[in-house]
């Protein structure tokens, strides 16, 4: 039984990887130095996992992976390069991983994560158990990984790091391209290159799907020096093959047809698609999606269902409840495109009412240097409260984003320091039919809690009082 030994086991991409390699029968070990939800998550499963980093944890072990997060000189990789053991990062293990499946990718800039879950998710309910790896819980599905028995591996692309240039997929998706990890990617120009370089991943004679609304997307595939993949377009607009036309909202959640374009420039009616997740964004990741599903030949009536039947990813426009009249929801969002689309479609689901945007920054470096960007996404929000930067690997280098409330209204936005002033804040400002909504890829799904347990208290409290 081969041992493989992760470096940053609590975070979502190595945790998911580790739970696929669990499935298979790999022994499994990990340390991290925070313990997360999703490091108890694979300590469950049947991990064996440390909290800190000592070389002993490497005991045993016939493979190292690490986060990209983890440095050099980590007493972990340190130990285990001593002792002549391998010390991977996820990009380096990606074809071990998917060997002897049909990998089916999807990168971009945002919604990858939910593209991902709706494919996986449609996929297993038409029956195949396709082995997936997606950025977040898939709500329905009860995970983030899994070693499915069937011939297909959908797995989310990440970008960062370059780690989706060590998929060679027979088909990839490509929801959007927009400059993001500037502490990874110093300019446009090299995001695009990373992007270009992952289209020439695709097999020969394999499948590129796009969205053709996204200018970044258009923009590369006009260059693509070698067309060695097929190239296939989807979105809103009547040139592309795969067309969402005719879209329209009932009670915040959008409908639309499907059409496909054939050779001929005939177009044929696939179904009406009717989702149970807000937002017109999510129009064009079903759209993606559904584009593979009829690209592998499979039945589009019920993976149309299926998808109508999909409720989400974690952290993605997720509710996590209502108390007091207040509903509170965990939003991954942490780039301006994606707090505009959710904040639009939190107008679409709830209209008229009150929405508070609680956004905790996350890295320094994409904080400012797209700071004017977040001022225009969060001014989208009636009310503002901006958290301390989530610093995630990077250092603090003095930057604070009380620049970023400043420049908003005084009257609209806040500047809180700690997650316990954020929440007083809260519980003091908020009222019955308010929507606050906590954009964060860090930790601030802990104040999300702390809020939902304050307002619990005080829904208490007025019906002990009225008694």
């Amino acid at each position: 039984m081969k041992h493989v030994h992760f470096i940053g086991i609590g975070g979502t991409g190595l945790s998911a990887i580790a739970q696929v390699l669990l499935e298979k029968g790999y022994r499994v070990s990990g340390s991290d130095r925070e313990v997360s939800s999703l490091f108890k998550a694979i300590t469950a499963a049947g991990a064996h996992t440390y909290q800190g980093h000592t070389p002993e944890h490497i005991a045993g072990a016939d493979l190292v992976i690490r986060s990209s997060a983890v440095p050099d000189d980590n007493p972990e990789v340190v130990a285990a390069r001593a002792r002549g053991i391998p010390v991977l990062k996820r990009q380096d293990f990606l074809q071990e991983l998917t060997a002897g499946k049909q990998t089916l990718a999807v990168a971009g800039t945002h919604g990858k994560t939910t593209t991902t879950s709706m494919l996986t998710y449609v996929l297993s309910e038409l029956g195949l158990d396709p082995s997936y790896i997606s950025g977040s819980v898939i709500s329905q599905l009860g995970g983030n990984a899994h070693a499915g028995s069937g011939p297909h591996f959908v797995i989310e692309a990440d970008e960062y790091d370059h780690m989706f240039l060590g998929l060679a997929p027979e088909m990839a998706v490509i929801t959007n391209i927009e400059h993001d990890h500037t502490d990874c990617f110093p300019t446009q120009a090299d995001y695009a290159d990373a992007f270009l370089a992952f289209a020439q991943c695709v097999h020969s004679g394999g499948k590129i799907i796009y969205c053709h609304d996204d200018p970044g997307a258009r923009e590369l595939f006009a260059q693509l020096p070698d067309q060695h993949a097929q190239l296939l377009t989807y979105g809103t607009g009547t040139g592309v093959h795969y067309q969402a036309d005719q879209v329209t909202f009932i009670d915040g959640y959008p409908h639309f047809e499907l059409l496909f374009r054939v050779e001929s420039g005939q177009k044929t009616h696939l179904g009406l698609v009717k989702l149970h997740v807000p937002g017109r964004h999510n129009v064009l990741n079903a759209t993606g999606a559904l584009a593979v599903v009829h690209q592998l030949g499979l039945p589009l009536p019920e993976a149309i269902q299926a998808i109508g039947a999909f409720t989400g990813a974690g952290r993605r426009f997720e509710v996590l409840g209502q108390a007091g009249g207040v509903t509170v929801i965990n939003d991954y969002g942490h780039h301006p495109t994606e707090i505009v689309a959710t904040l639009e479609a939190a107008r679409s689901r709830y209209p008229g009412r009150r929405i508070w945007a609680v956004w905790q920054p996350h890295t320094f470096s994409r904080t400012q240097s797209l700071a004017g960007r977040f001022v225009e996404a969060l001014s989208l929000a009636d009310k503002v409260i901006v958290l301390k930067i989530y610093a995630a690997r990077e250092a603090d280098h003095g930057y604070s984003a009380d620049q970023i409330a400043s420049a908003l209204p005084v009257d609209k936005a806040a500047y809180q320091a700690s997650f316990d002033l954020a929440a007083e804040a809260l519980l003091e400002g908020t009222a019955s039919d308010d929507i606050v909504i906590i954009f964060s890829a860090g930790d601030a799904i802990q104040l999300s809690q702390m809020i939902m347990n304050g307002l619990q208290q005080q829904e208490h409290s007025q019906q002990e009082l009225h008694r």
